[in-house]
């Protein structure tokens, strides 16, 4: 459960409110003195702290000063005796979060608690938050310079990104899978005024319906089955900044028409709520569909399709700017060898001459997972064409050729899925067999290595870690 720090120089009050809170479940420190308390916060974490307004030395007023102070996070609740409101009120103005008035029952001390508690989650949950985002900052140079082009559908592309970045307008990005819809809409975020604002991330297509709704809008306690809290759902938590809805082309109907409401109003109410809340929220959506096509099959409101496309961006297709796979692939060596092989440092004229005659139905993202799988196996300081898969060797169809992604018989999946048995393939063998080597060079886990080579057929079905050599 929790951890609670309990400060009160009442020695029976003291105690009892640490049975009561024990006996909930918690982890429950108790300190006679406002110094003590803050001490044992220093050592902490505590999820919330009770503490007792009059004590000798230092008050319950001076200690949520304190600790707001060395914490403006801290989760702080005052006890306070009937009679002495105001001074209830002056610690709350302090930061703390609600008051307790004894003599108190044990039940009204839990349901207070309780609420401290939801709030110290919520606080934790956004903090989680803004600390990935702070990564994302941290390295948004780097990934925006994944962005890699000079070709003219590439420039074309970026001069559009500045310039829709600077206004409030909601965007769609369009394009292939691959293609780096995700790294346009970061930076549309990172050059917009809300750049110091959440950039929050939804997969549509990775959540189903139940799932879908609660994760946008958030939840109330007792709204469903295991719905055991309140939750913020990522409209909230994107407060001030950018939502981003990836693949939204999979949204269910009923999504569909909250979703319409929250871009037109402004206004969100969390499922198995009554209250209606305020939020400021860019939305940047992406998707790999033909939502026009969607709308006129019925799959997809016209009404919220125009609301997505003020502002419609379009990927192109590896395969259609094929002048800046050379940049790309020396980006990416550049990218992943200080981490894979540190020893390649180039990319012979073969090899590039081998990756121009694909097609690239995975676009970027393919050819970024092949040039961090050739780095594996690289022996040299420079690429050569022995280093890439080998379906890569043979003859393959010039990306210029402008074949379309291969669909029915031989879907992307399928194509992916046939680059990792290759990888693992080449891994197992140069490994000799040893399973945690080959993990190794893969990068993965070997309870994942397991999996996969069981998956292919290299290990018998079902064959433990333990009975593998």
């Amino acid at each position: 459960m929790a951890r609670i720090l309990v400060i009160d120089d009442h020695d029976t009050l003291r105690e009892g409110m640490t049975v009561t809170l024990t006996r909930s479940g918690h982890t429950v420190s108790a300190v006679r003195s406002g110094a003590d308390g803050l001490a044992a916060y220093k050592k902490g974490p505590f999820d919330l702290v009770v503490t007792d307004l009059k004590m000798d030395g230092m008050d319950g007023i001076a200690v949520t000063r304190a600790l707001k102070q060395a914490d403006p996070g801290a989760v702080v609740m005052v006890v306070t005796a009937f009679g002495t409101i105001e001074t209830a009120v002056q610690a709350m103005q302090e930061g703390a979060y609600d008051f307790i008035t004894k003599p108190f029952p044990p039940e009204v001390l839990r349901a207070k608690v309780d609420k401290g508690l939801e709030l110290s989650a919520t606080r934790r949950q956004v903090e989680r938050l803004t600390a990935r985002t702070d990564a994302h900052d941290a390295d948004a140079a780097l990934t925006h310079r994944d962005l890699v082009g000079d070709s003219e559908p590439m420039q074309k592309l970026l001069t559009q990104v500045r310039k829709v970045a600077a206004s409030d307008a909601t965007v769609l990005v369009r394009g292939e899978s691959g293609t780096g819809k995700e790294l346009v809409a970061r930076m549309i975020h990172q050059r917009s005024p809300r750049k110091d604002g959440p950039f929050v991330v939804v997969h549509c297509a990775a959540l189903a319906e139940t799932l879908l709704e609660s994760e946008l809008f958030g939840h109330e306690r007792g709204s469903f089955t295991g719905a055991v809290k309140r939750k913020l759902g990522r409209f909230e938590l994107a407060d001030g900044g950018t939502l981003f809805l990836d693949e939204i082309g999979e949204i269910p109907a009923s999504v569909q028409t909250k979703l319409l409401r929250v871009l037109q109003e402004k206004e969100l109410q969390r499922v198995g709520g009554e209250e209606t809340l305020k939020v400021d929220v860019r939305v940047v959506s992406a998707t790999h569909r033909d939502l026009q096509a969607e709308v006129k099959a019925g799959r997809f409101r016209e009404d919220l399709y125009y609301r997505l496309h003020i502002v419609p961006l379009t990927l192109p297709p590896l395969r259609e700017r094929p002048e800046d796979l050379p940049a790309l692939a020396r980006h990416f060596v550049a990218k992943h060898a200080p981490r894979v092989n540190r020893r390649v440092t180039g990319i012979d004229d073969a090899t590039l001459h081998a990756l121009t005659r694909h097609a690239w139905p995975g676009n970027v993202r393919e050819l970024e997972n092949v040039m961090e799988q050739a780095l594996v196996f690289a022996e040299g300081d420079t690429l050569t064409p022995q280093d890439l898969p080998s379906h890569l060797a043979g003859q393959t169809p010039r990306m210029d050729a402008g074949l379309p992604v291969p669909q029915g018989d031989r879907p992307l999946p399928d194509i992916l899925e046939d680059l990792e048995r290759q990888l693992i393939a080449r891994a197992y063998d140069k490994a000799g067999g040893v399973k945690t080597e080959t993990a190794r060079l893969l990068g993965i886990k070997t309870s994942a290595l397991y999996y996969k080579l069981e998956k292919y057929g290299f290990l018998p079905r079902g064959e433990r870690p333990e009975e593998a050599s």
